[in-house]
């Protein structure tokens, strides 16, 4: 992948050839903040069609800027809506040949940025190119790192979504049917925690447990009562999990060791829910340790907020996606997504976009994941379509124009 959009993936009829585009992003992808190919590659179309630039200083990512000139050229002063879309790839090896499969052995698209990015790209040729369907300002956000959980912050603290009166992102979601859009203001992914509990006791030999204080066994209390946490603590209404997925302790068959360790995730939809399971889990770990009488230590690291859309925002595009596609009901998601922190700059919008729907199909993360192509046209008719309408209610007054 040279980073060259040589051509500019233009089609005979003039729109942009999104599948030819995802394809080629498919086949290069790279990890978290380090996309400087894939960011080259956005920033040599996006500069071909004449869009304006801005280098956020990230050294992966940028963004771009289109105004509409429905009432005049726009200004400081017009509504200001930012689209998104995430461009890192995850350390999975592929496992199906499509056609265009990874050329990049051990990195995959497995969470199908690559439809993102071209569903954006697209929106914004079109944007580009109809500034007379609409009024304000669009900022175009290409955001690295979301598999991390930290580029949404990143790309905050650079400044580059300052003027932004709101935000809109997608998600592409395999359970759904291409066609098929989920939105609205009830929460749609889970907020995200990572907790990594360390234990500290006396070791001992495996003959004489009884000379030390050895921490297995109060390991494996703890991860049994932390299933407590949910089941007699949150509302059985509101869903919540908290998985313990790996545990370490001790590399020597006849000796109890001095430490061990333990690491997972909790998930919630609810900030009171969260703050709760977090008071309840450091009071069982605590609590287990004391009994075991062996020290222990809670690390909790926020990695995104739940996820969800702003009311007003969120109802007003749902009530636009019947003109050019099917709205569904969302089915909310335990995974998290660092989109979520947009909200402390500006209301949210937040859509899942229906990427395959078969039955068998295989889930995000997968090596076999798989998203159809026959979703980018809808993916990039919503950041078209939502952007207007969001314009519209934010004030600007322009008349709503589908993307052809």
């Amino acid at each position: 992948m040279d980073g060259e959009a040589s051509g500019g993936f233009i089609k005979d009829d003039g729109t942009a050839d999104l599948t030819s585009i995802r394809h080629y992003l498919h086949e290069n992808p790279e990890l978290s903040f380090h996309e400087y190919r894939t960011t080259q590659f956005l920033r040599s179309l996006l500069a071909q069609w004449g869009i304006r630039l801005t280098d956020t200083g990230l050294g992966t990512g940028l963004a771009g800027m289109i105004c509409g000139t429905q009432e005049g050229n726009a200004d400081a002063g017009d509504p200001c809506v930012a689209l998104r879309a995430d461009i890192d790839a995850l350390p999975v090896t592929e496992e199906v040949s499509p056609g265009y499969a990874s050329h990049n052995k051990g990195v995959m698209h497995a969470c199908g940025h690559d439809i993102h990015m071209a569903a954006l790209l697209g929106a914004a040729y079109y944007l580009s190119h109809h500034t007379d369907t609409f009024a304000g300002r669009i900022i175009i956000l290409f955001q690295p790192a979301e598999e991390l959980g930290e580029g949404a912050d990143a790309v905050i603290a650079s400044g580059a979504v300052d003027d932004a009166d709101a935000i809109i992102g997608i998600h592409n979601n395999p359970d759904m049917k291409p066609g098929e859009i989920a939105v609205g203001s009830e929460p749609i992914m889970a907020g995200c925690l990572r907790f990594r509990v360390s234990l500290h006791a006396q070791g001992s030999h495996g003959a004489r447990p009884d000379t030390g204080t050895g921490p297995i066994e109060a390991m494996a209390a703890m991860v049994q009562s932390l299933q407590t946490v949910v089941s007699r603590n949150i509302d059985p209404f509101h869903p919540a999990v908290v998985s313990v997925t790996s545990v370490h302790a001790g590399n020597v068959w006849n000796v109890v060791p001095p430490e061990a360790y333990f690491i997972g995730t909790v998930r919630t939809f609810y900030s009171a829910d969260e703050e709760l399971a977090i008071k309840r889990f450091n009071s069982i770990v605590q609590n287990t340790a004391a009994a075991y009488s062996i020290g222990a230590d809670v690390e909790w690291e926020h990695l995104s907020e739940p996820l969800a859309g702003d009311k007003v925002l969120s109802d007003a595009v749902a009530g636009d996606v019947p003109r050019y596609a099917e709205l569904v009901p969302v089915v909310p998601s335990m995974v998290g997504e660092d989109f979520a922190q947009y909200g402390t700059k500006a209301p949210m919008v937040f859509a899942f976009i229906g990427s395959n729907g078969e039955k068998g199909h295989y889930p995000w993360h997968s090596p076999r994941f798989t998203a159809l192509d026959s979703c980018l046209d809808t993916a990039a008719q919503f950041y078209v379509n939502s952007a207007q309408c969001v314009l519209k209610e934010l004030g600007a007054h322009n008349r709503l124009s589908p993307m052809a």
